[in-house]
Formats: C-alpha cells, sequence, structure tokens
C-alpha cells in the first residue's frame, strides 16, 4: 500500500490547507472565503475556473487529450453551527460555527487531486472540479443543479466521498444501490381551542391531541412500510402552552424522517399526513402539517460503485475495501447529483484512535492522515476511467 509520490509529496500542502480552512469555518451559502482559496488555488494550478454556481460553488475544468469523456469529483465545503471543544492551534476562529463534519478534509483532498492531475495531465478527457456549497440540509446540491450544473459541465459519472472516523486511515467503503437514507423534516400544528386547566370540558386541547399523533406516528413503520424496508419516524419535539392552568390554543409536534427509496418516501409522507388529520378531527381539533425532504436517498450505480470498488482494491489492497457495509441512516446531499448522473458515493477511513470521535461532534478533527489516500483516489479514478491514448 504505497501512495503515489506525486501525491505524497502534497500531503503538506493538503494539511495547511485543510487546517486553514479549519481554523476559517462558514456555514451553507456564506462559504465567500472558502470558495474564493478554491477558486485561486485551482486558477493557480492551470485550471479553468468557474465561482458562483449555486450561489457559492466553484467548478474547475481541466482538461486533455482529445477525448470526449467526462467524469465530475465533488466535494463539500460547508461548516456547522457548533461550538468547537478543541484547543489546537487552528481550532474555529468564528464562534458557534465549526469543521465538525470534516468538509474541510474533503475539499483539500480534492485541491490535492486536481493539483497532481493538472501537473501529469495522464488522461484523456475532461475533469470537472465540484466545490459544493451548504451541502448540511441547506440544498447545495439542488442549488448547482438548478444553476445548470450538469449542462454547463457535462459528467458521464460522478464520484465524492466522505470520511468515517470508525474506518481505519488507508480503507474504504463501497457499496452499490442505497446507501444512505433520505431524510426529511416535518411540523406538525394541532388547533384546538383553548381554555382554563380547571374546565377541560369547555375547549379542545391540542396538548391531549399532540400526544397521541406521537404515538399514531409510530404505526408508520410498522404498519405502512413492508418490513423488508428500512425506515424511522421520529418525533423530536412536542411543545404546548406556557402556564400551569391554561390550556393553550395550539400544540407543535417536530421529527424527523428517513428512507432508502422514493416510494417508502411517498408512502410515508402520505401516512403521516393522513395519521395526523384523523387523529386530530376525532378530538374536534384540526392538524397542519409540513413535510420538508432535505435529502434524497443516496444511491450509487451498481455499475459505477463496481469501478469505484476496484480502483480502490488497486490504490491500498482489496482487503482494506469493504464491500456492501451497512446501510446508513444519515442523509447526503450528493444524493440529489446522483438522481441526475450515475456515480458512486463512498466512505474514507478517517479513525485517529484514541483521539477520534464521531462527525457533528464539538471535539471532532479531521484526520489529517487520511489527506494523501483521498487525493489519491481522485486521481486514479480519473486515470483510469479516462486513460490516455496510446500513440499508434
Amino acid at each position: 500500500m504505497t501512495i503515489d509520490q506525486r501525491i505524497a509529496r502534497l500531503h503538506g500542502d493538503m494539511t495547511e490547507w485543510r487546517r486553514d480552512i479549519h481554523a476559517h469555518p462558514e456555514l451553507g451559502f456564506e462559504e465567500t472565503r472558502t470558495a474564493g482559496i478554491v477558486a485561486e488555488k485551482l486558477e493557480s494550478f492551470g485550471l479553468e475556473v468557474h465561482r458562483g454556481v449555486g450561489r457559492t460553488g466553484v467548478v474547475g475544468v481541466l482538461r486533455a487529450g482529445k477525448g470526449s469523456s467526462s467524469v465530475g469529483l465533488r466535494a463539500d465545503m460547508d461548516a456547522l453551527p457548533i461550538h468547537e471543544a478543541n484547543d489546537f492551534p487552528y481550532r474555529s476562529r468564528n464562534a458557534g460555527r465549526m469543521h465538525a463534519c470534516g468538509h474541510d478534509g474533503h475539499t483539500s483532498m480534492l485541491l490535492g487531486a486536481a493539483k497532481a492531475l493538472a501537473a501529469a495531465r495522464d488522461f484523456d478527457g475532461t475533469v470537472n472540479f465540484i466545490f459544493q456549497p451548504a451541502e448540511e440540509g441547506l440544498g447545495g446540491a439542488r442549488a448547482m443543479i438548478e444553476d445548470g450544473l450538469f449542462e454547463r459541465f457535462p459528467c458521464e459519472a460522478v464520484f465524492g466521498m466522505h470520511n468515517r472516523p470508525s474506518l481505519p486511515v488507508g480503507w474504504f467503503a463501497v457499496r452499490a444501490g442505497p446507501m444512505m437514507a433520505a431524510g426529511g423534516f416535518f411540523d406538525i400544528t394541532i388547533h384546538g381551542k383553548g381554555a382554563h386547566g380547571a374546565r377541560p370540558e369547555v375547549g379542545v386541547d391540542p396538548v391531549i391531541v399532540a400526544a397521541h399523533v406521537a404515538t399514531a406516528l409510530q404505526t408508520i413503520v410498522s404498519r405502512n412500510v413492508a418490513p423488508v424496508d428500512t425506515a424511522v419516524v421520529s418525533v423530536t419535539r412536542i411543545h404546548g402552552g406556557d402556564a400551569y392552568n391554561v390550556i393553550p390554543q395550539s400544540a407543535t409536534l417536530a421529527g424527523t424522517v428517513r428512507a432508502f427509496s422514493r416510494p417508502v418516501m411517498e408512502t410515508i409522507e402520505s401516512s403521516l399526513r393522513r395519521i395526523a388529520a384523523g387523529v386530530a378531527e376525532g378530538f374536534g381539533a384540526k392538524a397542519e402539517v409540513k413535510l420538508d425532504w432535505k435529502f434524497a436517498p443516496t444511491v450509487n450505480d451498481p455499475k459505477e460503485a463496481e469501478f469505484a470498488a476496484g480502483v480502490c482494491a488497486a490504490l491500498v489492497g482489496a482487503e482494506r475495501v469493504q464491500r456492501d457495509p451497512p446501510l446508513i441512516m444519515a442523509s447526503e446531499d450528493f444524493s440529489f447529483m446522483l438522481e441526475q448522473v450515475p456515480g458512486c458515493y463512498l466512505n474514507i477511513g478517517n479513525d485517529s484512535g484514541e483521539t477520534s470521535c464521531e462527525v457533528h461532534n464539538p471535539g471532532y478533527d479531521f484526520n489529517d492522515a487520511a489527506l494523501p489516500f483521498g487525493a489519491a483516489l481522485f486521481v486514479r479514478l480519473v486515470e483510469t476511467r479516462l486513460r490516455a491514448a496510446v500513440p499508434a
């Protein structure tokens, strides 16, 4: 398991870039500094650069040879609204904002790959380097798509990766078909009739209705979704009233839903609306339901997943590639790109031993030891897929 020397030599640069981005985290659609750094570096590597794609996104285009084939490589740039608990020198300088999901590492790996590919140009075709904003539930992928991403920068296949702290550095995990769940957030407002807490008979108590709705929603997965499918409906918040002796006029429930296919998503949504309305009506109340699907299911094209797994195996050895790992209930914005173009999203090992912790944690930090492996895989994907023509 030896990393190509041209990538190994970039390890220090990628680490420096990553830590600078980590120290200056920006939330979704606010990544002006990060996008500026990305664009400037891509230009310095000799790429054609397009700024402001999907508001704060950046696309770098690199061409070599005369081939018409094209590949897209994607990384996310945004941070999370978390106050960092680490105390190392490059900790977040922006209070309440933190790269707690490793997007700083993803961006740096793709920059490293761009620099290496631009220097060698050992491929035949076009590579589109897609630096996406607002992955964390704000719709950055859809914004880029609506801005003509794949019309302006056609891709025959698109690839991305996400770090996994529980996977050793130098390992990859690839799954064909559904990989990560669709994710949505719902809000249900129960409209009742306020009254004195000592005279409930003259009102319609929305708190009681909300409690029954919360219980009834648990039948969606157990009685509406097929047992062979995987789904989650979780009520995570209930609020109603502000006083001990007042039955409020309304109460609210909120939560999240997850599924691995569009049909199951539709079943969940129709069931949620029907159950909330029916339970409320049974108590003489009304239910107002809002459901926002933030993420589509992340579904890898089987052919592209097999291709990516093979490239991973060639890079680190077949024994360090997990095939068909467990489904992931978390969601990913790259899913919308995979609905437009066949491709593969995979996991790269990021375990840092005793100091390792899961993403979205205030103590998280991307493991810089993983940077060369991610950059090398991006390079191998391109050079294998767009193999340069051999002179006759």
